[in-house]
C-alpha cells in the first residue's frame, strides 16, 4: 500500500486515467473492430501498436499481448499495482476533470472483483463510499473517478466506452466476431452492457453518459 494519512486517503489523490492500453496476441484487427464498433480512427505505430482516436483524445491503444485490458491511471511515481492497474505520471486524459466523453471514448471504469478497498484507496489517493449496493464508488476529491463491483468472476478492471445506443452496439459487436456477455442493463451507472472482443479481452459500453462515470458524474 502506498503512503498515506490517518484516513487512509493519500494527500495527492488520481484525478483519473492516463490512458488504457489493450495486449492483444494480433493487434489489428482487434484495432480494427473497436473502430468499426466504436468510430476510431485508427493510427499504427511503431512495434506492432494501433491507437484509436476520437478527434484529437486518444481512446485505447492496442499492443502486441495477451494480458488484455490495462488501465494506467494518472498520478505520481510510475509504478505497476495488480489486476491490470498501473500509475504513470503526467495528464489526465479521461476522468471527472477531463473534458466529457464523446461516442467512442472510455467514460468510466471499474474495479471487478473482491472488496479490497483499502488497497485502492491507499495507493490512488481515493476516498471509498457505497452509495447503491452492490456498487462501490471511489471518488477522488469529492469526485466520482472510479467504481467496484464485487463479483466472483476472474479479478480485473473493466474499460467502459460511450456509445449513443448499448442495444445497437451489442448488434454491431455480435456481427463483427465479439460476444455478448450481458445484454442492455439498467444500473446505478446506466444502460450498459458487457461485450467480450474477437480477442476475449472484455469492456463494457454505457449509454450516452453525461459526464465520467455517467450518472455517477452528478451523484
Amino acid at each position: 500500500m502506498g503512503p498515506a494519512d490517518v484516513t487512509g486517503v493519500s494527500p495527492t489523490p488520481s484525478r483519473g486515467v492516463r490512458r488504457v492500453e489493450l495486449g492483444a496476441p494480433d493487434p489489428e484487427p482487434i484495432a480494427d473492430f473497436y473502430a468499426h464498433l466504436l468510430g476510431w480512427v485508427v493510427i499504427p505505430e511503431p512495434d506492432g501498436v494501433f491507437s484509436g482516436w476520437v478527434g484529437d483524445r486518444l481512446a485505447l491503444r492496442v499492443r502486441p499481448g495477451e494480458d488484455g485490458f490495462r488501465v494506467v491511471f494518472a498520478g505520481g511515481d510510475p509504478r505497476e499495482l495488480r489486476e491490470g492497474a498501473a500509475v504513470d505520471s503526467g495528464r489526465v486524459l479521461h476522468g471527472p476533470w477531463a473534458p466529457e466523453p464523446r461516442a467512442g471514448e472510455p467514460c468510466w471504469v471499474e474495479f471487478m472483483g473482491a472488496a479490497d478497498d483499502a488497497f485502492w484507496t491507499g495507493e490512488l489517493g481515493w476516498a471509498a463510499r457505497t452509495p447503491d449496493e452492490p456498487f462501490t464508488v471511489y471518488d477522488s476529491e469529492s469526485r466520482a473517478v472510479a467504481g467496484r463491483l464485487v463479483t466472483d468472476e476472474r479479478q480485473r478492471w473493466v474499460c467502459y466506452f460511450a456509445v449513443p445506443d448499448v442495444a445497437k452496439a451489442c448488434e454491431a459487436a455480435a456481427e463483427m466476431g465479439g460476444a455478448v456477455l450481458t445484454g442492455p442493463t439498467e444500473v446505478p451507472t446506466g444502460v450498459v452492457a458487457s461485450i467480450a472482443d474477437p480477442s476475449g479481452a472484455v469492456f463494457a459500453v454505457l449509454q450516452d453518459p453525461a459526464g465520467w462515470g455517467g450518472t455517477w458524474a452528478s451523484a
